[in-house]
């Protein structure tokens, strides 16, 4: 009876080992699995202000704005006030960088990004825009809150000052 119920207790232990085993076991592969899905979303946010800087550097705004929501909810915060939708942003920014010139140059120094839920990050970074010497170099910094929307990624809100 007393090796019976020795047997019986180990047999308990060994259960109940292995279930600890097996959360924490689980545990760790949904961290690795959020930690590489997470990574795999920076990267893509990476690539999409990579574009932007190309595209701005080429002189071609349209090509800019792609990576923007085509809605008239998207926001721009700039130096001269709030922006709504992606039209107004666009003919904004055709405005105040009427010429290849007087864009630029455009690069991006990112401090942080943070993802905020399953479909949504944010950025804080620095840009800078290198011009003639007669125009001047303009710098600042930015917030940009992105949204995965239909699979893709793009900025839903920009506050650049």
């Amino acid at each position: 009876i007393i090796l019976d119920k020795f047997f019986i207790q180990s047999k308990f232990k060994t259960n109940n080992t292995m279930k600890k085993a097996f959360i924490l076991f689980a545990l760790f592969l949904v961290t690795v699995t959020l930690s590489f899905s997470q990574n795999k979303d920076f990267n893509k946010i990476k690539k999409l202000m990579t574009t932007q800087s190309d595209c701005w550097n080429k002189g071609d705004i349209d090509c800019f704005m792609e990576t923007y929501w085509k809605s008239e909810k998207l926001q721009f915060i700039g130096s001269k006030g709030a922006t709504y939708g992606w039209q107004n942003t666009l003919d904004r920014y055709k405005k105040s960088y009427p010429t290849q010139a007087a864009m630029g140059q455009l690069t991006f120094d990112i401090i942080n990004m943070n993802k905020r839920s399953r479909k949504v990050i944010s950025v804080i970074g620095k840009w800078h825009l290198k011009r003639g010497a007669d125009l001047g170099d303009l710098e600042g910094h930015f917030l940009l809150i992105l949204k995965k929307i239909k699979g893709n990624w793009v900025i839903v809100a920009d506050h650049s000052s």
